[in-house]
This record gives C-alpha cells, sequence and structure tokens, in this order.
C-alpha cells in the first residue's frame, strides 16, 4: 500500500458539502414517504362509525328526522358504552354545526343524535369567526362532514344586546364588543324594515353566516364547487324544539 492511500485508510476525507447536502435531501424524502405511507393507512382504516358517511342531502334527511323524533318526545336509545369503544380512536361526524351558546340550545338533543354524530362549534349568536371557520374546515377536510349548518333560535339575547347597543349608541362591556362586530351586519340589515326586528335579524344572521361560510376559501368553497359539502340554516323555536331550515 502507498503511503497515500495507507494515510486515506486511517483518516478517511471528511464528506463535501454537496455530499452533506444530498445525503440530508435523500433523509428528507425517505421521511416524507413514511409520513405520506403513514397517512395512507390511516385513510384506509374504517370510520368508526360507518353509518355517518353520507351525502350532504342524506345528512340534512337524517337531521330532519332526528329533530322530528325530539319534538316528538320520542328519542332513541343510545349505546354510550360501544360508542365509547368505537370512537375511542377516531370520529366521522355526519354533520358540523354552527350553534349559539345559549344553554336551552343543544344540538345533539335537538337533533336526537349520539356521540361522534355531530361537530359541533358554539358561540353566543352563531356568528362565524377566525376560530370557528378554521374548526368547520377540519370537519370538512380532515373528518369528511359532508354537511354545515349554521343554527340560530328566538328570543337570542346576543342579538338582542347588539340591536340596543346600536340603538342606544353605547359600547358593550369587556370583551362583549366582538358581538356588535359580528352580528351588526344582519341587524342593520333589517332595521328599517319594521316589525319584529329580533325576529328579523336572527333570521338574517342566520342567512349572513352562512353566506360567509359557504364562501370561505379554499377548503370549504371548493368542497361545496365539488358537491361534497351543504351549507344550510335553521332557527331553533324554544316553545316547541323545532328547527325552521333555511336554505
Amino acid at each position: 500500500m502507498c503511503e497515500m492511500c495507507h494515510r486515506n485508510s486511517l483518516h478517511p476525507p471528511a464528506p463535501s458539502r454537496r455530499g452533506f447536502i444530498l445525503g440530508a435531501a435523500a433523509a428528507a424524502l425517505l421521511s416524507g414517504e413514511a409520513v405520506a405511507a403513514k397517512e395512507a393507512n390511516k385513510q384506509k382504516k374504517p370510520p368508526p362509525k360507518p353509518q355517518n358517511v353520507l351525502s350532504p342531502d342524506a345528512a340534512l334527511e337524517r337531521l330532519r328526522q332526528g329533530n322530528a323524533r325530539y319534538v316528538g318526545g320520542l328519542s332513541q336509545r343510545h349505546d354510550f358504552k360501544h360508542e365509547r369503544e368505537a370512537l375511542a380512536k377516531g370520529q366521522n361526524p355526519y354533520a358540523a354545526i354552527l350553534s349559539c351558546a345559549d344553554s336551552r340550545i343543544a344540538p345533539e338533543y335537538a337533533f336526537d343524535s349520539a356521540r361522534g354524530d355531530l361537530f359541533v362549534c358554539r358561540v353566543a349568536g352563531n356568528f362565524a369567526t377566525n376560530e370557528t371557520i378554521a374548526s368547520l374546515e377540519y370537519a370538512v377536510a380532515v373528518l369528511g362532514a359532508p354537511l354545515i349548518l349554521v343554527l340560530g333560535h328566538d328570543s337570542c339575547g346576543a342579538v338582542e344586546a347588539v340591536i340596543e347597543s346600536l340603538k342606544d349608541g353605547t359600547t358593550l362591556p369587556g370583551q362583549m364588543p366582538s358581538f356588535v362586530t359580528g352580528i351588526a351586519p344582519a341587524v342593520k340589515a333589517v332595521q328599517q324594515q319594521g316589525g319584529d326586528t329580533l325576529g328579523k335579524a336572527i333570521r338574517q344572521n342566520v342567512i349572513d353566516n352562512v353566506a360567509k361560510l359557504s364562501s370561505a376559501n379554499p377548503i370549504l368553497s371548493a368542497a361545496l364547487d365539488d358537491k361534497k359539502l351543504r351549507v344550510i340554516g335553521g332557527v331553533y323555536r324554544l316553545g316547541d324544539g323545532r328547527i325552521d331550515l333555511i336554505a
């Protein structure tokens, strides 16, 4: 062995910058492939509740039937024990709901649903914020929910507070001025119509937020264009629990 070869065998040359970059790129590629394979395997798993894999129209019909049972006092019995077992490792709700936070409104009851059936976001006044839009995007893009319902209700205190704030020119305390920001457009749209301003503003607020969610780019609007999603509205009647749907 020549002296140069002997020296290299004892002290191999340091890797070049190009070699290091290529090695790192190869490692990143392999890592990315592993992540993609893992996600693909996840998708192959059967959904925890196969009965929740529905078209948008079928999901809407299921909501209607559930509300009819609730109104009639004929709610189904639910097997919570086996539902817990099925849902421990995943979820696939058949509908997502943006509801008012009013304690008298409980979407899971109003639609006679079980755990894992509804993905519910609640905020007083049921108006879409960046956070609720992101949550609903997750429900549609990741969990596969085919339907979004914006659910208002009669005698909504949040809408009434905004009406009074605009009428009197007063500022609501604490963080509640955010109600005005979210709901004022609906109130202003009906103020000059006369009659039941509160009822009209509640309905208009639902319509406005259906439109806002329907145009939310890029996820929700694309799902609508692909016919994988419907976004509708409804108003819950406190007196009998009936929900009047708004197309």
